[in-house]
């Protein structure tokens, strides 16, 4: 029995369901429905809605304007919990990804509220978590790019390693042992030079970046809170998930971009780095319910999240295309390799990216649309990743319903829809950004 079953056994029934509604039904607020009508006075059913205030789980989400913090914010509050997410300041909104969940602060009852906080900031992580009085901790904020880890080793360290130790630290300081569960974002990338194929909870870590590194520390030092001071605390090690919420300088959503830009005649060439490192790709939003699975369960533990399969870049790219109707043929060898636009499927083109599009794009048979370029290899490369999933499967009951296809499919139409309205302001006179990084 996981703690929703025993809480739900001390709970009248009515408040035990209230929780995954997502709002308090009318008769709560009226009283006007038969069932308002047979629950007595007008303060019984303000006692009610406190009830059911308290029945509501409270979640808090570092990284909440990430990729993850985003999907794992609509799909808490969809399950009906009050949600408090942390995003630092920055002199430009980097709120794009939760506009569509924003609440006013003048509202009443909001359930989905922002604090401005930092990772490196104990203090500030320790105040917010004494304020908020988490049920659950998801930790998913991080320098998160493997190759700017390079640039930035010490600041990737703070955050993604220590960051984690004062969480915890706030936690066990404030007397939530008991009361909150912690969820710390690991990653396949602690693999690195594997020791194993497929890569399984028990596999020994290699990690072969600074970013890998920080985030072994935030592994071993929450394995080490769980034993030493009995706390729920678990570790995802989460594969390679995206989306079209992906940041635009991971390689996927670089790729997605370009495929979409390119047959729209908005870019010439793309450049990459290792086009044969091979990853297993997954959909966040298959991902995000894993994490919050892994806090459900009665005993903390850890759990690989993947889908088992393992994809080359080099084909990444070609599913891209293939997506916008476009077909791309790869020559030559390491740094001299290139893609060239071999075909076009006019009808799959037209539906897809558009009529208008297809003279420009057909004028380009035979060019190079991708080359191979040294800077952006990394000092010391991860060549395999391919997760083994059994024990998230068998344990926490979790399947992904997207498959690499659909994954590719929902990235590469977002970007095209993206891409149109760029397309559009242009062409009415506006000036549009090329988002360089």
């Amino acid at each position: 029995m996981n703690r929703d079953q025993q809480a739900g056994s001390q709970t009248p029934l009515i408040l035990s369901i209230l929780p995954f509604l997502g709002e308090i039904p009318k008769a709560f607020e009226d009283g006007t429905s038969k069932a308002g009508r047979g629950m007595g006075s007008q303060r019984q059913i303000i006692e009610s809605k406190k009830q059911y205030k308290m029945t509501q789980k409270v979640a808090l989400i570092t990284g909440v304007t990430g990729q993850d913090g985003a999907y794992l914010s609509e799909y808490l509050l969809k399950m009906g919990y009050i949600v408090h997410g942390i995003k630092r300041r920055t002199s430009l909104f980097n709120t794009d990804r939760i506009d569509h969940l924003y609440q006013d602060p003048h509202v009443e009852n909001r359930n989905f509220i922002l604090h401005y906080g930092d990772l490196t900031d104990s203090m500030n992580i320790t105040r917010i978590i004494q304020e908020v009085q988490p049920d659950e901790i998801y930790n998913l904020a991080a320098m998160s790019h493997v190759a700017v880890s390079f640039d930035t080793p010490e600041y990737t360290a703070n955050a993604d390693g220590l960051g984690t130790l004062r969480i915890l630290e706030a936690v066990r300081f404030l007397g939530l042992s008991e009361k909150t569960r912690i969820y710390q974002a690991s990653t396949s990338e602690l693999y690195g030079l594997v020791q194993e194929v497929p890569q399984k909870e028990t596999t020994p870590f290699y990690p072969r970046s600074p970013y890998a590194v920080a985030k072994m520390y935030a592994y071993w030092i929450t394995v080490n809170y769980r034993e030493a001071y009995n706390m729920h605390a678990s570790n995802g090690i989460l594969f390679n998930h995206e989306s079209p919420y992906r940041g635009e300088t991971f390689v996927t959503r670089k790729i997605t971009r370009a495929a979409a830009r390119i047959a729209m005649g908005m870019q010439e060439q793309l450049f990459l780095g290792n086009l044969s490192a091979k990853r297993d790709w997954g959909h966040a939003k298959d991902y995000i319910r894993a994490m919050h699975l892994v806090l459900q369960q009665e005993k903390a533990d850890d759990y690989v999240i993947a889908t088992g399969i393992t994809t080359t870049v080099r084909d990444f790219v070609k599913f891209a295309f293939a997506e916008c109707g476009i077909t791309v043929e790869f020559r030559g060898e390491g740094v001299e390799e290139k893609a060239y636009l071999a075909s076009i499927d006019t009808a799959m083109f037209i539906e897809k990216v558009g009529l208008e599009y297809l003279e420009k794009i057909s004028k380009r048979i035979g060019e190079c649309l991708l080359e191979v370029d040294p800077q952006y290899f990394r000092p010391t490369e991860v060549e395999l990743l391919i997760g083994d999933p059994t024990k998230a499967k068998t344990v926490l009951g979790w399947e992904p319903e997207y498959d690499l296809p659909a994954l590719v499919k929902d990235m590469v139409d977002a970007d095209i829809v993206l891409f149109k309205k760029d397309a559009f302001l242009k062409g009415a006179g506006y000036q549009v950004l090329n988002y360089f990084e």
